[in-house]
């Protein structure tokens, strides 16, 4: 029996390195355990260094968040406030947690009846016991402070390092002699950090506050864990380099916009969310088709030829360029929105980042649901509207993550 898993296991593990998949013909896992310049050439158990370095990435952000972020956000004027705790009602809190969150008008009166209490004041009770579950803004600030500092650091480490290399300029050396690229220093730690940040990112899902959106940022930040490693596996980080870099380029630019709106620094903020806009398209529409695919498609085809791990890892970046495309569209729309109406009724603005005085008067129909996260970002006093803010949360899911990231993270906007 033990001799049969053994045979089972060596089997698939034999499937899962299989050499026909991941390298180009004539070309060996042999080959590339030779001496190397530089970190060698990338090899799967470089891996394991990532999550020692993503527990001591978590324990930086801790220490950033209460020393650095906090008092940043307390200066701002944003308070550190204590949420208001609704009654305790067993009635409600089964329907709250089992059936839905915005009850309509004829289950507030079949409540309403059933416990004696006026229908106005059990509307008041689900709005409290909903913003009960929204986490404070200085935590979504702190948040959104932390991801800005390490966006903004790790893209211009990377514009610094890829301006020093060959492929930055000519594309076609991405595949000069591939797969026999070694590592250098600076490209090993450029894609180590990164994958350590999304590593620690889903540790947090799990002790932060939770949000409506934590299914899918944890599905978001798993492929993204996964399509970074495997472009290091197949050693494609001289291209995949260029593909982080490109991401990287407007994902502190929305988390500036966000901490603006926390702060309520509105034109700052709309100013900061136009510029997002415009790096977005113009690098997501314009200079990754031109850039990246045109490398990955034809140059790499010209010079090492298909191969099925090619044929995959191509596959994986058309599938993000046409999500570009939806997430460029949707992008365009809120702006767009917020240019063409200036002003935006309370009505209009998300759930999720309204006061509870805004609350109170919204109905669920205004809640652009499946959209809004509990990460929201509502631009108020006659600029982008609240409603723009939300159908910008529903997008973020993939713009905002270095790689492949299915953004992602526009990451939610916490």
């Amino acid at each position: 029996m033990a001799t049969a898993a053994a045979g089972a296991l060596g089997l698939l593990w034999g499937w899962l390195w299989s050499e026909r998949f991941w390298l180009p013909q004539n070309v060996s896992w042999a080959d590339l355990e030779g001496p190397a310049d530089g970190y060698g050439y990338p090899r799967a158990r470089h891996m394991l260094s990532v999550f020692p370095l993503a527990a001591g990435v978590f324990s930086v952000r801790l220490l950033f968040e209460r020393f650095i972020a906090k008092p940043c956000a307390l200066h701002a004027g944003i308070e550190d406030s204590v949420l208001y705790r609704v009654e305790s009602n067993d009635t409600l809190e089964k329907v709250f947690m089992s059936i839905t969150k915005y009850p309509d008008e004829k289950r507030l009166e079949g409540l309403a009846k059933q416990l004696d209490w006026d229908v106005r004041k059990i509307q008041c009770w689900f709005r409290h016991r909903r913003n009960q579950d929204k986490p404070p803004t200085l935590t979504k600030f702190c948040e959104s402070m932390w991801r800005f500092t390490f966006y903004l650091c790790v893209f211009c480490y990377g514009i610094r390092f890829l301006w020093l290399t060959p492929w930055f300029w000519d594309t076609r050396q991405c595949w000069q002699s591939y797969p026999y690229q070694p590592l250098s220093r600076e490209l090993y730690y450029y894609y180590i950090m990164e994958l350590a940040f999304y590593w620690s990112l889903m540790f947090s899902q799990f002790i932060d506050v939770k949000r409506k959106d934590f299914l899918i940022m944890f599905v978001h930040h798993l492929a993204t864990i996964g399509l970074i490693t495997f472009s290091y596996i197949n050693n494609m980080v001289r291209v995949g380099s260029l593909v982080m870099c490109l991401h990287d380029s407007s994902d502190f630019l929305l988390e500036a916009a966000k901490l603006a709106n926390y702060a309520k620094y509105q034109r700052l903020c709309d100013t900061l969310f136009v510029i997002f806009s415009a790096v977005f398209m113009v690098t997501r529409l314009g200079i990754y088709p031109l850039w990246i695919l045109n490398t990955t498609l034809f140059e790499s085809w010209e010079m090492i030829g298909p191969y099925p791990s090619w044929w995959f890892f191509n596959g994986l970046l058309l599938t993000l360029q046409v999500l570009h495309v939806i997430w460029s569209y949707l992008i365009a729309r809120i702006a767009f929105k917020a240019l063409i109406r200036g002003k935006v009724s309370k009505d209009d603005r998300s759930d999720v980042e309204s006061s509870s005085e805004e609350e109170d008067e919204a109905t669920p129909t205004n809640k652009l649901s499946g959209r809004s996260s509990s990460n929201g970002a509502n631009c108020m006093n006659g600029h982008m509207g609240g409603s723009h803010w939300a159908e910008e949360r529903g997008t973020r899911k993939a713009v905002g993550s270095p790689l492949f990231g299915a953004s992602p993270h526009l990451q939610s906007c916490d």
